[in-house]
């Protein structure tokens, strides 16, 4: 058996959100990377395709969940519910998510052709992201690759960004523990205020410890402040493209996660 094997990956988007793979999509290359569980956190949003908090689709076990972006005064932070139930408050508050969503996208749309004079062809919708308009910059006949279109235009201090709303970060908790099987704290090494950051997460049930930042961080440091707040390790890729794996558990750092969400429900293709 192989100890070393990534068996869950808990951080996944599609393209209900920012992502760029379907949920079927995505539950194929899970499989192909040999994954047993998957969790799906699209941003402010909970995939319809999902009919329970977690179910089984084509060998993989699928988590309901949600990454909530939520405003802690010092900064905005991302949280991550695992095993989503709707509730009325929850359902209610990602609406008007979206709808600021599609308002802001259009704002930015807007922007970013008359500044360039091109058409990017994108719609205004919910689920509307940066970075479905960074790849329509990308595509188009503007000097800018995907990266240099949030570098010059649309990242938080370029030219074109408008803000969107934000969840407040104690209605935010509030939500997501009446909701979900359990609440973590996304990425703690990607916030300014690390320290503050990780405060935050003691207050919760999780923390992400595996994530490829790309660079070194003090991954003991988290696991230190998991020991002492007694909060389960979670982790995944934060997967927007066609790779899963990258990070995420084994089955012996899995077991105490596995724990706490509910049993998977089977789902037949009509469920899709």
């Amino acid at each position: 058996m192989d100890t070393d094997r990534i068996v869950a990956d808990l951080h996944a988007h599609t393209t209900v959100s920012d992502g760029t793979m379907t949920a079927d999509e995505l539950v194929d290359v899970a499989r192909d990377a040999g994954l047993d569980w998957v969790a799906i956190t699209d941003h402010d949003r909970v995939h319809p395709a999902l009919d329970a908090p977690v179910v089984e689709r084509d060998g993989v076990s699928v988590v309901r969940g949600i990454e909530l972006r939520v405003d802690a005064g010092f900064e905005r932070l991302d949280l991550l519910g695992y095993g989503v139930e709707h509730t009325d408050a929850l359902d209610a508050e990602i609406e008007r998510l979206q709808t600021d969503r599609q308002r802001r996208g259009a704002a930015i749309l807007d922007r970013v052709e008359d500044r360039l004079g091109v058409e990017l062809g994108v719609e205004p919708r919910p689920g509307l992201g940066r970075p479905h308009i960074a790849r329509a910059i990308a595509e188009s006949s503007a000097p800018y690759d995907y990266a240099g279109a949030f570098d010059e235009l649309i990242g938080n201090d370029g030219p074109c960004y408008v803000a969107r709303e934000v969840t407040a970060l104690e209605r935010g908790v509030e939500l997501l523990r009446d909701s979900c099987a359990l609440v973590g704290l996304a990425h703690p090494f990607r916030y300014e205020a690390v320290d503050d950051a990780l405060d935050v997460a003691r207050t919760l049930d999780a923390i992400e410890r595996f994530y490829p930042y790309g660079r070194a961080v003090d991954d003991a440091r988290v696991e230190r402040v998991a020991a002492e707040s007694d909060l389960l390790l979670t982790g995944g890729t934060d997967a927007h493209e066609r790779t899963l794996a990258e990070a995420g558990l084994t089955a012996e750092a899995f077991a105490p996660v596995r724990e706490r969400l509910p049993k998977p429900a089977s789902s037949d293709a009509e469920a899709r």
